[in-house]
């Protein structure tokens, strides 16, 4: 079996805010997923317990209404999304998201928030294995232009137009479908980096650069491990448009001494 035909854990939060520090959960997706087993879809709305600023609402549309009246409490929704998370992982499931590092990141603070077993208490010698969408596109695909001067090149919009994914923006930033999309973009990389080179579809075959083949015949601890090191060197390329952009080198969660 393959690392994008093994079992999946597809992993997304939505937030208040983009601190991963200072802000908090408003809804989670965890869905277990391939593999051979049946598709497990579990999904959460907090009350965050604070205001819910209105950017942070036109990307997600929760309210700060809405979350008051519809969501469980901050801490109950934090211990069901890790120990569900931990469950998956447990299980053998890979953690598979859109820049990962965010939502791991953000829960092992909001479970330090609410004095809560953090991801690796509950984990203890369970390795924790990550695919990221953004990671393995940016190694794969390494040269590719803005879509438009509002629609990023890593966007993950721009992943499900690049593999061919339909895209449906009225449910985009939903958890459970921006998670969905992050799997099937990683099922659609390995297939093709399991594919002859001259199989490829002709819009990847002559992609500048294109090394998709390089992610085929790895195991998902190996492709993990890789991920570290392509991670880091995202650095050079965020300092493209943020001459400060540091990428942090405990990749795939800040530990929280490196803050």
């Amino acid at each position: 079996m393959t690392w994008h035909t093994t079992r999946l854990a597809a992993f997304d939060l939505e937030t208040t805010g983009v601190d991963v520090e200072q802000d908090r959960i408003v809804t989670a997706a965890v869905i277990g997923l391939g593999g051979g087993a049946p598709t497990e879809q579990h999904e959460w709305i907090a009350d965050p317990g604070i205001e819910i600023p209105a950017e942070a609402t036109a990307v997600h549309h929760i309210t700060t209404e809405y979350a008051r009246e519809h969501g469980k409490p901050a801490h109950v929704v934090v211990d069901q999304v890790a120990e569900e998370l931990v469950a998956q992982i447990a299980g053998g499931a890979t953690v598979v998201g859109h820049n990962v590092p965010y939502d791991l990141t953000l829960l092992d603070r909001e479970c330090r928030r609410y004095e809560l077993p953090t991801l690796h208490d509950r984990l203890g010698d369970v390795p924790l294995h990550v695919l990221d969408t953004r990671v393995l596109d940016q190694y794969g695909l390494p040269f590719r232009k803005r879509p438009s001067e509002t629609q990023g090149a890593r966007q993950l919009v721009t992943l499900a137009q690049v593999y061919e994914l339909e895209w449906t923006e009225s449910e985009a930033h939903g958890c459970a479908y921006d998670a969905l999309m992050s799997a099937r973009i990683v099922y659609r990389i390995g297939q093709l980096a399991h594919m002859r080179r001259i199989d490829w579809p002709e819009r990847i075959k002559f992609h500048r650069k294109a090394q998709l083949h390089h992610l085929g015949g790895l195991s998902v601890a190996e492709l993990h491990a890789r991920q570290i090191e392509w991670a880091a060197g995202l650095e050079a390329h965020f300092r493209k448009t943020n001459p400060e952009a540091v990428v942090d080198r405990s990749w795939p969660l800040r530990p929280l001494e490196a803050s």
